[in-house]
Formats: C-alpha cells, structure tokens, sequence
C-alpha cells in the first residue's frame, strides 16, 4: 500500500507540473533559494512571484527552494525574484527592503543570511566615525541617494550633448548612465525607489545602450524620449536636493511631443538643439 501511495503522489506531482508548463507558453522552469520561515511566508512569497499565464511560483518551507516557472518570452527570473524581493522575502541575487523585512509578521522574519554578509563588508572607517559622531548615522541616507545621483547625473550630460547636437558626448555619457544603472544596489534604495526601479530598469539600459552604440543625434534623440519618460517616474520618487525642471516640445516627433528633464528652468530644447533652441515650456517642477 505505501508503495501505492507514493506512486500516486509521484503521479499527483507531475500532473500538477504538466498542468502548470500548459497553462504557461514557452515555459522554462528553474529552481532557486529564497529565505523565509514558514505556511505565511510562502502564500507571501508564491502570490508576488505569480503572474497569471506568466510565472508560477512553488515554494518549500522546509528546503527554502522554488521551483519557478515562466513564459521565457515575457519575463525571466530576475523580474520574479525582484517582485519576491518587494513583498519582503530574500533570495542570493535580491535583498528585501529594509523597511519592507521589518514590517513582516515577527513568524516570518527569517534569518537575513545574505544581508548579515553585507554588513560586515562595511569599511571599519565608517564605524568609527558613527561611534565618534551621533549625528553621522545621518550620512546614511546621502549614500543611499548616491545610489540614484549617478543616474541623473549622466542623464543629464546626455541631455546637455544633444542640446549641442554632439553625438559624441551623448554616446559616451549614454555608456556611464548603463554603467550607472548596473551599478544601483538595489537594497539602498526606498520602498518606492525599489519598485519604481524594478519596473523601468531593462527600458532604462536599453535606452542607454542605443545612445551609446550610436554617434547620430537623429536616432540617439529618438531614445531620448522615452529615457527621459522613465528618468521621470523615477525623480518623482526619489528626494531631490535642487528642484528639476519637467519639459515639453510640442513639435518633435512629427507634432506628436516629447518631454525631457532639466536642472534649470530656462528651455534649452534637446530634440531640435540650436535650430529651435527654446522651443518649448515647462510643465512640472519637481521639488
């Protein structure tokens, strides 16, 4: 009778996996290690990694492994693991926010293994300094900032070379924005930032790797546009130290406009550059 019964749950098993991959087109399905403690944990875990006709997640208490499933046309890993990351739960490649972790039931704040890992990286210099100094606990956040700070930065060099139409430039600062962007730790950043982030990541980088691979303002201006849509939904959400300008060309694209992100009020258009230099006005400060 055991024998039986094991038969059948093997058979249980495969049916329920074989259900899973058709519901699921062009499925691909990989296991890997997320941390969490217990039944809680893994209606957690499996509703923000499942997507419907998309990704499934099933996720073992006792072994912390998921067996994940994805339509490998429409997501990969990264993204789901990322979702994970956000409802509070960690795996070897993305860490919960902290605020996130914390707000978890106390039954299901499991033992952050990669996060303890992290800590002791830090530079003994900075220790000492805190233990010296209350007040420099406060240098937290600049860093956290700096996180981001590159990103805008470069995005705001590219935005300054194609005001000069210099295709050279763009191309280059476009290559330290995708650098910037790889860059990002991701759990530095805010609860919003993270989720902002995780959503325009891809776009943002294939975006920068365009501008970069090109010297032709014509085609590095048509990458702008939607660089700067999703540069938009992340300083909206991310503390500014100077207010940022929201712009906006009524006349690129064929009529059809175009916005674009500035450190200064005063127009200094990027699609048209000197033939219509303050073509433009000014929708939005962002403070």
């Amino acid at each position: 009778m055991k024998s039986i019964t094991k038969i059948l749950m093997v058979i249980t098993v495969l049916l329920s996996a074989t259900a899973c991959n058709a519901k699921i087109k062009n499925a691909k399905t990989e296991s890997v290690k997320i941390y969490g403690n217990c039944g809680m944990c893994e209606t957690t875990i499996e509703k923000a990694g499942n997507l419907k006709k998309t990704a499934e997640v099933d996720w073992n208490k006792d072994t912390k492994m998921a067996t994940i499933t994805y339509d490998a046309k429409k997501t990969n890993q990264d993204e789901i693991l990322k979702r994970i990351a956000l409802s509070g739960y960690d795996s070897d490649k993305f860490l919960a926010p902290d605020d996130v972790y914390a707000k978890l039931p106390e039954c299901c704040q499991y033992e952050r293994v990669n996060k303890t890992v992290t800590k002791t990286e830090t530079p003994k210099t900075d220790t000492s300094k805190m233990e010296m100094h209350d007040h420099s606990a406060m240098t937290e956040t600049p860093q956290n900032a700096n996180q981001l700070k590159a990103v805008f930065d470069n995005y705001f060099s590219i935005k300054d070379a194609l005001v000069k139409s210099d295709g050279n430039t763009a191309s280059a600062k476009a290559k330290d924005l995708n650098n910037a962007i790889s860059s990002v730790k991701m759990e530095t950043l805010s609860t919003e930032e993270h989720s902002v982030f995780m959503q325009i990541m891809k776009d943002l980088a294939f975006d920068a790797e365009h501008i970069a691979e090109t010297k032709d303002v014509g085609h590095q201006r048509d990458h702008f546009t939607t660089l700067s849509d999703n540069i938009y939904k992340l300083i909206k959400v991310s503390k500014q130290e100077t207010s940022v300008y929201y712009q906006h060309c009524p006349m690129f694209n064929d009529g059809k406009g175009a916005n674009w992100l500035s450190k200064e009020n005063t127009i200094k258009n990027p699609y048209y550059g000197s033939s219509m230099l303050s073509c433009g006005k000014t929708t939005e400060t962002i403070k």
